[in-house]
């Protein structure tokens, strides 16, 4: 397959190259599968050997970071430009037990609680009709960073084992998109991101534009407060140190409630299979202050309503004065792709099906799930004119026709169903020794 061979000097390791463990990790990935981690993908990919695709995920030294850099600029100029989105979010992956890199009872928005979980924080590029995966890191939990121990057992690099956030992730990404040459023209972060102030402002003094969802309670000023140093009355006492504000700021939500039925407006978003998908939404120019600056900053606040449920959203952007509403929204609504991206990447190539507990893994499946993404768009852009609504999934039942499955015939099936008796029945007599041990161990023995 060209598409592999394009990547080929990416699985460089040591003293050989591994692109053929590669190739039939993507093709595990994007073959059709109940589970598709790499002891289900021994069972109906070709040339698949577990032993070796365990220590190729695992162990194997090749770079996913310079793999991962010429991904984004692959997928920059497929669908990178000014009137692309540079999207930053979060995913989680339930997993059981505390020793997958990472893990911690924490926030997972795919089961909407708190989970015992992985999280990722994950940057896509959409044009607004197709997106795709460009870059990701993991969220490292406090309760990691501050174990030495487990951070050994892990095997995670020296340089990743200081606590950062989860915005101070998003903001290395998006410097790293920068630098790397990536083209869009805005930057789109939901609202845990869009209530980070300095993000924002990190945002705006790159150069950048920004849509950032808000929350509710999100501090604006109808006037500009104008910074001031207060003067001491007299001589007498400290003096004054922290500025002041001229007006008193209102809460987002309270503010849009005040604003009258005539300015607000029906702003198509996208067709849906439905049809049009529209919101009613409405939008000010307003001033930010964190109570820091010295200068304020003059931004666009904007209410989006769907009209079906009542559910309100609001954001920021630090577009130029002249947006219209209608682009305000267009830019906002660009989020979804990275969703999108989420959801068929889980659905349809196992992004998180993996069987892996070490940093090094969890960094090398999500780099090929990213490069089995790509794939998957370059097709979907290939026969866009004969075949408009190709979808992702498509295209992964198509190549379950097209590449060769090795659980075609009934003896392969079956050599497959003896497979995993063996593993359970060998998974049954193991517990079965540790709890016979544990039982001595905890045995008093008196002479």
């Amino acid at each position: 397959m060209k598409f592999c061979e394009d990547y080929r000097p990416y699985f460089a390791a040591a003293r050989h190259n591994v692109s053929p463990k590669a190739r039939a990790y993507l093709a595990g990935l994007l073959m059709k599968g109940e589970r598709k981690n790499m002891e289900r993908m021994e069972e109906y990919v070709e040339d698949y050997a577990y032993e070796n695709q365990q220590q190729f995920l695992s162990d194997s030294p090749w770079d996913e970071r310079a793999l991962m850099r010429q991904v984004g600029g692959d997928v920059s100029e497929a669908v990178g430009g000014p009137d692309s989105a540079f999207i930053l979010d979060e995913s989680g992956f339930g997993k059981k037990g505390d020793s997958s890199v990472g893990v911690a009872r924490q926030w997972n928005g795919r089961q909407g609680k708190v989970d015992n979980c992985q999280v990722g924080v994950f940057a896509a590029l959409s044009d607004g009709k197709y997106g795709s995966l460009v870059d990701f890191r993991l969220f490292l939990p406090e309760s990691w960073t501050s174990d030495p121990r487990r951070c050994d057992k892990a095997k995670i690099p020296e340089d990743c084992r200081e606590y950062r956030t989860k915005p101070q992730l998003a903001w290395e990404m998006t410097q790293e998109a920068v630098a790397n040459g990536l083209n869009f023209g805005w930057v789109s972060l939901d609202s845990l991101y869009g209530n980070t102030p300095w993000l924002l402002r990190a945002i705006e003094d790159e150069g950048l534009v920004f849509v950032a969802d808000v929350h509710i309670d999100q501090k604006i000023y109808v006037e500009d407060p104008e910074p001031y140093l207060p003067r001491r009355r007299d001589k007498m006492g400290r003096k004054y140190t922290k500025l002041r504000g001229r007006s008193a700021p209102v809460d987002i939500e309270s503010y849009f409630v005040r604003i009258p039925a005539r300015s607000w407006h029906m702003i198509k978003v996208r067709e849906g299979t439905k049809g049009d998908i529209r919101v009613r939404a409405c939008c000010r120019r307003v001033f930010l202050w964190d109570g820091k600056e010295k200068q304020t900053r003059s931004w666009w606040a904007v209410c989006v309503i769907d009209p079906e449920n009542g559910i309100k959203k609001y954001f920021l952007s630090n577009a130029r004065k002249s947006a219209t509403l209608e682009e305000l929204v267009r830019k906002h609504s660009v989020r979804y792709w990275i969703e999108r991206s989420f959801q068929d990447g889980k659905t349809s190539l196992g992004m998180g099906d993996y069987q892996a507990r070490g940093w090094t893994a969890w960094h090398h499946h999500m780099a090929l799930v990213s490069l089995a993404m790509l794939f998957v768009l370059k097709e979907r852009l290939l026969h866009r004119r004969e075949i408009e609504l190709l979808s992702f999934q498509d295209i992964v039942e198509l190549l379950n026709f097209y590449l060769p499955r090795a659980d075609r015939t009934e003896e392969a099936v079956l050599r497959n169903i003896a497979r995993r008796h063996r593993k359970r029945r060998a998974s049954i007599e193991s517990a079965r020794r540790r709890g016979k041990r544990r039982k001595i161990n905890g045995m008093k023995v008196t002479k």
